[in-house]
């Protein structure tokens, strides 16, 4: 994209990406025949034809920004955001009495995964395929079939797996280039994004057949699934000639909506506009229908049993001079919209807002009829203050009725968890304060306790009523400014049943600075049974081979893999062991991780055996001492490259 600004406006612009940009909520909704409802909510207008719709989004947008569309200045982007166990079955057909599911935050909504299990079958993703295996017996655990797609045109995310149906999402890619004639320097090219849902009939494991093909205008967000209905959230950003999405089914594609018909609250503006579709889907018997909002971009997503709350977070910048201000003044709020669902019904309910900004899905709530949402106000700076931490109760209609703020000034939150009448957080910005917080009154949240410690846990899971785990990162203060070192992976058992005192029972620091895991981002790779007292963590290990000279040094890589412990709550963790798939050394202390087709990426046990899976590997291993029962190769075709080496 290319500037024309003043270099001060470039310096306010090249800031104003990492902000998301979201705002007001439009709704238009089409039933399965594809009519438009006649239910209007209170307080919503329409727009009568296009250029009206662009016409309305150019001018509140630029009562923000001017360069909307390319008027002069660049464009701002959108961006930053700031389980349990496995159900029983039916032991049949060699089948596993007792298998883990994915981690996911509310019972009774299953989450969208890379890989899903049955209790028989393995079902994961190995580059451009899905692949299904028949994993147990581990014994005579083997490949069954493999779906594979064209990664230059389709791309597969994530999956559901529902009795004999498997569904799949993914994106798909048509580069159509600039509109031609407008002034393409200062506009987006032009992809014409699309997602897909494909629904696989799977009663032969070994050769699923497709029988939905669905493709919708817009990029797949994320998905749940509440009993046979699955809920879609895709986006699409508004160009200036406006496009309404097309849905495309059966080789036939007709428009989702229509200009005219799209809804619109007068009074909110913004300075980024989407399209935000949700797609209510039966499983069984594989109907969908679709409701469509214009929005800003759906940053954060949660979703109860009764509703889905969409959330984003708006700026309201202060001009004002650059010298002895790196950065405009600016005062942020989260915007939220509640979607009720009930089957294939998805009705606008209500918004609301609250001041500033949400870290993730945990930071949200839904109990007893009332939504509670933990945020950050400001953003930390090394100098000092800036930030304050809050909680907000807000009833259906998202009115705010109880609220605590103003909770450790100068940090922010890197974890929360809502548990029945209570709500945990973890700020941070040299040590980890975690507060036990009472929303007993939902009108007068108030602070227990709280634990001051070193580190933070950027991931906190219920042990039961009473207990918390958490998984971050030890810290060392630095010695000189107002921050600290991070360092290797920790994982804590906090005792939080005196609530006006927690406690952090155990503790393990694992490796040195430079350890990581995708646990600490993804709670889906967090594996944690009570019952079994089993807790399974990615790790990429980083240690030193000699005493380190400063707090800011980084250990070398020397492992990638698995690591598994017992846990419970007289001896805390106990290392049970660590399992790889990787064989060649170089590769093992070569860090290659994120990227690399060998590294753990989810976990999971059916009954005594616990599995590790990787986009190359399958391995079962004995929970009772991790020797190995099956190693299973994965049909991976992508490259196994890495600075300068190729895999096998």
């Amino acid at each position: 994209m290319k500037e024309n600004a003043n270099s001060a406006l470039k310096i306010v612009a090249s800031f104003v990406f990492v902000f998301a940009i979201v705002g007001v909520l439009y709704v238009v909704y089409f039933n399965s025949n594809g009519q438009p409802s006649t239910d209007v909510p209170v307080g919503v207008k329409t727009f009568g034809s296009c250029s009206a719709m662009s016409s309305f989004i150019k001018t509140n947008a630029q009562k923000s920004y001017p360069s909307y569309w390319g008027s002069g200045v660049v464009r701002a982007f959108t961006g930053v955001t700031g389980a349990i166990s496995a159900s029983p079955s039916m032991a049949e057909g060699g089948k596993a009495t007792d298998y883990s599911t994915t981690n996911i935050q509310v019972a009774g909504v299953d989450e969208a995964d890379i890989t899903k299990n049955d209790g028989k079958y393995i079902y994961t993703l190995s580059g451009d395929k899905v692949v299904i295996i028949d994993a147990y017996p581990a014994e005579s655990a083997a490949v069954l079939s493999e779906i594979a797609f064209n990664s230059s045109t389709e791309r597969v995310t994530e999956m559901f797996v529902n009795g004999d149906k498997l569904v799949l999402f993914g994106d798909k890619t048509d580069y159509n280039g600039p509109i031609m004639g407008a002034e393409i320097s200062y506009r987006p090219y032009y992809y014409r994004t699309s997602s897909f849902v494909k629904i696989y009939d799977i009663v032969d494991r070994s050769n699923p057949i497709l029988t939905r093909d669905v493709a919708i205008d817009g990029n797949y967000y994320s998905s749940r699934m509440i009993g046979d209905y699955v809920y879609v959230v895709l986006n699409s950003y508004v160009y200036e000639d406006i496009v309404m999405p097309n849905i495309t089914a059966g080789g036939v594609e007709t428009p989702v909506a229509g200009c005219a018909d799209v809804q619109y609250f007068e009074d909110v503006v913004d300075s980024s506009y989407s399209l935000t579709t949700i797609m209510s889907i039966n499983v069984n018997t594989e109907e969908m229908s679709e409701k469509v909002f214009l929005t800003g971009n759906t940053q954060t997503m949660y979703v109860s049993t009764d509703n889905i709350y969409l959330t984003s977070t708006q700026y309201y910048y202060e001009p004002m001079p650059l010298v002895g201000d790196f950065f405009p003044r600016s005062e942020e709020k989260t915007l939220i919209k509640r979607v009720g669902i009930n089957g294939n019904t998805v009705e606008f309910k209500a918004e609301g807002s609250v001041p500033g900004w949400i870290l993730n899905q945990f930071s949200m709530d839904e109990y007893n009829g009332n939504f509670r949402i933990a945020t950050t106000s400001g953003h930390v700076s090394r100098s000092g203050g800036g930030s304050s931490n809050n909680v907000y109760v807000l009833n259906g209609s998202l009115d705010t009725i109880g609220t605590l703020e103003d909770l450790a000034p100068g940090e922010q939150i890197y974890s929360a968890r809502f548990l029945g009448d209570r709500a945990y957080l973890v700020t941070f910005k040299k040590i980890d304060p975690l507060f036990a917080i009472d929303l007993s009154d939902p009108t007068n949240p108030n602070v227990l306790g709280k634990l001051k410690i070193p580190g933070y846990s950027s991931y906190l899971h219920p042990y039961d009523e009473t207990h918390l785990i958490g998984i971050g990162k030890n810290a060392i203060e630095a010695e000189e400014g107002d921050f600290a070192w991070y360092q290797g992976v920790k994982l804590s058992l906090f005792d939080v049943s005196d609530v006006a005192n927690p406690k952090e029972m155990s503790m393990v620091s694992i490796g040195e600075r430079g350890t990581d895991s995708y646990a600490l981002n993804d709670h889906k790779a967090f594996l944690f049974d009570k019952e079994k007292g089993l807790l399974v963590v990615p790790i990429l290990l980083a240690e030193f081979d000699a005493e380190p000279q400063s707090d800011w040094d980084y250990g070398e890589y020397t492992f990638q893999g698995a690591y598994v412990y017992s846990v419970d709550l007289t001896s805390g963790f106990t290392y049970k062991g660590r399992i790889t798939h990787v064989t060649d050394d170089s590769l093992l202390k070569s860090g290659y991780y994120y990227e690399s087709p060998y590294s753990v990426k989810r976990s999971l046990y059916m009954d005594n055996t616990l599995y590790t899976i990787s986009e190359k590997t399958v391995k079962a291993n004995s929970l009772i001492d991790l020797s190995e029962l099956a190693n299973v190769s994965l049909p991976y075709e992508g490259s196994d490259y890495y600075y300068g080496y190729y895999g096998v």
